[in-house]
């Protein structure tokens, strides 16, 4: 396999040990960086590390430090924090099993890829990823990876098996405290219906290559125009007011709104007949004059 193992080590079910192997399952998306720019001499800004009182410093002589109190700091130097981080364990124990539903969406983090280390591995790993299909179950333990320990879960994935972090429960916020203010009450039963028949005629298979970041596509095509003007003007864009207006005096009905939503006939393709009917015939020159 071209990529790199994430991790390397094995998943223990009582007494069976699996040899695998973790990839990273996702990667950064197409994101635009930038850099800070002097406009006058066109240069990029540089930043120093600096000491009120005493100016820029040397990297040697910066430490980490904690604040337990307002300007009091306790200092660790990296050899002490090394210290204290976990040794990456190479097995993986299975300590439980739960249902899959019962794991709130906001605890995973992070999926990883896991595959059997070699040939000897694959049957123990076709069982154990065959069973959790079977039982519906997701298996969880705890791995330490790179200094640090992680709660994860274990699940099918077609032929191999995705491993995802979890976070920790303190590392999620609360719900409550956002939703207490919304009223708790039943909604009009007419209503329920026509957004429930809305959601059925807009229900489709998930193809994620049917989405994309609009708003990196216009950046890029912004920086594309710019550098091919090769100056540093503004491109003004010719924005369309049509349905930008928003007024708080506008009342949305929302049964119509519902029904108005439902009653939109899906965009007709054109077919090729038609459109070559309404195009205008090419326009002929007319025959040349014969010489007398």
């Amino acid at each position: 396999m071209a990529a790199r193992a994430y991790w390397q080590g094995q998943i223990r079910l009582a007494l069976v040990s699996i040899p695998v192997e973790i990839y990273t399952a996702t990667k950064s998306g197409a994101q635009v960086a930038f850099h800070q720019v002097h406009e006058p001499s066109g240069k990029r800004v540089k930043y120093e590390k600096v000491v009120p009182g005493l100016g820029p410093v040397d990297t040697d002589e910066i430490v980490k430090g904690f604040e337990y109190e307002k300007g009091e700091y306790v200092l660790l130097d990296q050899d002490e924090i090394d210290a204290v981080k976990l040794e990456s364990k190479k097995t993986l124990e299975l300590t439980q099993f739960v249902d899959a539903s019962e794991i709130d969406v906001l605890y995973y983090e992070r999926p990883y890829f896991v595959v059997p280390a070699d040939d000897l591995a694959e049957e123990a790993f076709i069982v154990l990823r065959e069973a959790l299909r079977r039982s519906k179950k997701v298996g969880l333990g705890q791995l330490a990876m790179r200094g640090r320990e992680y709660v994860v879960s274990l699940k099918p994935c077609g032929r191999g098996m995705v491993l995802e972090t979890l976070r920790y429960a303190d590392e999620v916020n609360k719900a409550q405290g956002y939703f207490h203010d919304i009223p708790d009450s039943k909604p009009d039963e007419d209503l329920l219906d026509l957004a429930t028949t809305l959601i059925d005629k807009k229900t489709a298979a998930f193809d994620p290559k049917e989405f994309h970041d609009r708003y990196v596509d216009a950046l890029k095509d912004l920086i594309a125009r710019k550098a091919k003007q090769k100056t540093n003007r503004k491109i003004i864009e010719d924005k369309d007011d049509e349905g930008t207006g928003r007024t708080g005096s506008n009342v949305v009905d929302l049964m119509a709104a519902l029904k108005k939503s439902i009653e939109k006939p899906a965009a007709k393709t054109v077919s090729k007949t038609a459109t070559a009917a309404t195009k205008k015939p090419a326009h002929r020159k007319p025959a040349a004059k014969k010489r007398a």
